[in-house]
């Protein structure tokens, strides 16, 4: 039973959240109107047939203009994209909340248990600029009703004999402020636990990355200094010269790597992305990244074949889409043993370019393709070649960025494939 409402309540979640929209493509504002829309219209509909019972025509006839203009407001932001109107919002409450007091009993039926938590609403979706001049509007409003109660207290009807009348209005008007109230503190809360834990993930990796570079930035330079005080010496040989600068050279190539990825990602911590898209030749934007992953794979006696058509043009940021092709060849030459095979191919598919780095290196393992692209911790190579877990996140925000996709298909110990797709430049469609 316990598992039975268990899921029942996580299928409610979803759909809710489904409703509503996700955190990706609206602000929270946007997602607490949707709620307080969704909320209202579901309300009018649970109280029109009570209204019509008890014959509060005025109050059914409210429920129907309420729901009506909130379904549609609903629809109108979640569905065609379109900002939500606060101002429809804060007026339509102080009109069905105004006729409503009148008719309703006026101070002693259960209106005024609603104008502050509709004030309430209306201040978490309404601009920053705008919430002062609703508090004093509201405030002012309310005053003028009550005055008018005060003087002609005529104008207030009394649908409800005193006692248990009464008793069912007020019963029955409590649920409105306690849903409203449950779902912004609700909303509030989620978004507050999904920021707590993005900060606490970003502090955790910004931790591992110091420790990291630590030590994976000084080697490099010890064995740079290392070199210079051997040559200091004259105790070299031609071959061990030779041998030590192309081991010098592999190392220096791997940290260029490392030091790109993390200037690019502290950036993006900093001060965000800059994208800058246009139409760019795919062969010319990577020849320079091609001939330095062909340098590497010679190193490692891997063989690299490039299959790119040189009249085909995507639509990609230049820097962004070099350092992702980079990241992948360079990700393959690290997993692919000596003698391997690696090929980089591209197709069109629904005017859609697919590029496709493969390779027949060591493969991942099933279950660590699903966070592939979220951070990983460094993995050493076939020749221990070293990282930090930094390059495909980095290609997984860079292709977002340029409307692109990125994914991998692997095997363990037969190879992977790593494929990006971007949209092709006007020329080609």
């Amino acid at each position: 039973m316990a598992n039975l409402f268990h899921n029942f309540s996580l299928t409610t979640k979803r759909r809710w959240g489904i409703l509503i929209g996700s955190a990706s493509d609206f602000t929270l504002q946007t997602r607490i109107f949707h709620s307080i829309s969704l909320g209202i219209t579901l309300l009018a509909i649970a109280y029109l047939p009570y209204d019509l019972f008890a014959g509060l025509y005025i109050a059914a006839l409210s429920c129907i203009i309420l729901g009506g203009i909130f379904f549609y407001e609903y629809y109108r932001s979640r569905f065609l994209g379109r900002e939500h109107r606060s101002l429809l919002f804060g007026i339509i409450g102080l009109l069905i909340l105004s006729v409503n007091y009148f008719a309703n009993s006026g101070i002693e039926g259960s209106t005024d248990l609603i104008w502050p938590v509709y004030l309430l609403l209306l201040l978490t979706i309404c601009p920053y600029r705008h919430m002062i001049s609703w508090v004093i509007i509201y405030l002012v409003v309310f005053g003028l009703v009550h005055l008018a109660e005060h003087y002609y207290p005529e104008l207030v009807q009394y649908p409800f004999r005193v006692g248990k009348g009464r008793f069912i209005d007020r019963i029955t008007a409590f649920p409105i402020p306690v849903i409203s109230m449950a779902i912004i503190i609700g909303l509030f809360r989620k978004n507050y636990d999904r920021e707590r834990t993005a900060v606490a993930q970003r502090d955790a990796e910004k931790g591992r990355l110091l420790s990291i570079l630590a030590h994976d930035l000084r080697a490099p330079f010890v064995q740079v200094q290392q070199y210079l005080e051997m040559l200091d010496s004259n105790l070299l040989s031609q071959d061990d010269r030779v041998h030590i600068e192309q081991a010098l050279k592999k190392k220096n190539d791997q940290t260029l790597l490392l030091v790109t990825n993390l200037l690019y990602w502290s950036k993006s911590q900093l001060e965000g992305f800059s994208v800058k898209l246009a139409a760019q030749s795919l062969a010319v934007t990577l020849k320079n990244t091609i001939e330095i992953a062909n340098g590497l794979a010679r190193d490692k006696s891997i063989m690299l074949s490039i299959n790119i058509d040189p009249k085909l043009q995507v639509l990609a940021d230049a820097d962004m889409l070099q350092l992702v092709v980079r990241n992948l060849l360079q990700n393959a030459i690290k997993f692919t043993a000596s003698e391997g095979k690696i090929s980089l191919n591209v197709e069109i598919i629904n005017q859609n370019c697919h590029l496709s780095v493969i390779d027949n290196g060591i493969g991942i393992d099933a279950t660590l393709i699903e966070n592939l692209f979220s951070g990983t911790l460094p993995t050493l190579g076939t020749a221990n070649e070293k990282g930090v877990g930094l390059g495909l996140q980095l290609c997984k925000e860079f292709m977002a960025h340029q409307n692109g996709n990125i994914w991998a298909e692997s095997v363990s110990n037969k190879g992977s494939k790593f494929t990006i797709m971007l949209p092709l430049a006007l020329k080609n469609s």
